[in-house]
């Protein structure tokens, strides 16, 4: 089969991660006979640099007439200024809008062979295997007013917290499904006790989930969340957020699988039908990692991240299952054999630079 792929490999290590994960993707077109015909986009810092915005019109095109889009990682120093008019952050949430993604999927699963490279004790982190979804659209990020200004008395800044029926079932049922496919609990998170919109996420999710009678719904605190995730986190097997809790939330899992370079993700406008074939929403995939431009050009990166979110892609948007568990395997085989980057290199095995991970696991296809 041929599939249109449009890759954006943006700042930092962006380019040295998207480089493997394209390169372990032509050995899935070799070994199952599917031709991914790739194409690139500039996105980011280095966009604004030559083009003066973060998505240059030249990619919104690319990514509307595309099946997937695989991303790397946007920002840099050089594009830290607070007070510039565009950030290299703003590319990816304008993508987010215009493809209409508001689920964002990050897969929280801890290798055996791994277990000793997390800070936390091994045997807390027997069988943590989970899913967290964050709300993407909506929240702190997005609502109006958002402003800074200055008084007579000092600097002030309003964020504001706004959330809508829609988004928050949406977000929720998608939770459920994902759930019905697993180990049917969904665990959902807000902040029912303070906020409003935690009291209406809540309502809403309890409704939802009236149409689930087989999967478990629990309601957890945000904060109660974040200290369970590292006291019990095998517990969890779908975590449900808003945009704000979401995203700390899932930093902080990255701690569990001992590197935040081993972590994929994906940016969805819902799950697609299973069976179901032909024109579809276009998802974005990407580690959850930085930029992290103290390392860039090193060749020390950990492509694992990227690689695994190209398996999502695989399975999520070509509905390429066979295919994204041999990436997934091979990825497990190279970790088994002891190949090692520096960030997961700390229960020792052989360290090995980011092209050379590559090929290992390219080989494994």
């Amino acid at each position: 089969m041929k599939f249109s792929i449009a890759v954006l490999p943006g700042d930092g290590i962006g380019p040295e991660v998207i480089g493997e994960a394209v390169k372990v993707m032509e050995a899935v077109g070799r070994r199952f006979g599917h031709q991914f015909d790739t194409e690139e986009g500039r996105v980011g810092g280095n966009a604004i640099d030559e083009f003066g915005t973060p998505l240059p019109e030249a990619t919104e095109a690319l990514i509307s007439d595309t099946d997937a889009v695989l991303f790397g990682a946007v920002g840099g120093p050089k594009w830290d200024d607070p007070r510039a008019p565009t950030r290299p952050e703003d590319g990816i949430l304008a993508m987010r809008k215009m493809l209409g993604l508001y689920g964002n999927v990050r897969p929280v699963k801890v290798y055996p062979q791994l277990i000793n490279s997390s800070p936390v004790k091994p045997e807390i982190l027997k069988g943590v295997d989970m899913i967290i979804l964050r709300e993407l659209t909506g929240g702190l990020y997005f609502a109006k007013p958002k402003r800074r200004w200055d008084t007579s008395r000092g600097r002030r800044g309003v964020d504001t917290l706004k959330y809508t029926e829609q988004e928050i079932e949406r977000i929720v049922r998608m939770a459920f499904e994902m759930a019905m496919g697993r180990r049917k609990r969904v665990t959902s998170v807000d902040k029912a006790n303070v906020l409003e919109t935690g009291r209406l996420w809540r309502e809403i999710a309890t409704e939802v989930g009236q149409d689930y009678p087989e999967v478990e719904l629990e309601h957890v605190l945000v904060d109660a969340a974040a200290m369970q995730l590292i006291k019990n986190p095998a517990h969890y097997d779908v975590i449900v957020a808003e945009n704000t809790f979401g995203d700390i939330l899932t930093d902080e899992a990255s701690v569990l699988s001992g590197s935040m370079g081993m972590l994929p993700s994906a940016s969805m406008a819902g799950l697609p039908k299973k069976g179901r074939r032909g024109k579809r929403a276009i998802s974005l995939y990407e580690p959850i990692h930085g930029s992290a431009p103290d390392i860039a050009g090193q060749g020390i990166a950990n492509p694992i991240g990227t690689i695994l979110s190209m398996a999502m892609l695989l399975r999520y948007s070509l509905t390429l299952e066979e295919e994204a568990v041999a990436v997934e395997r091979s990825v497990e085989g190279a970790l088994a054999e002891g190949y090692r980057t520096p960030d997961i290199a700390g229960d020792g095995g052989e360290v090995v630079k980011t092209p050379e991970m590559g090929d290992i696991i390219a080989g494994g296809i």
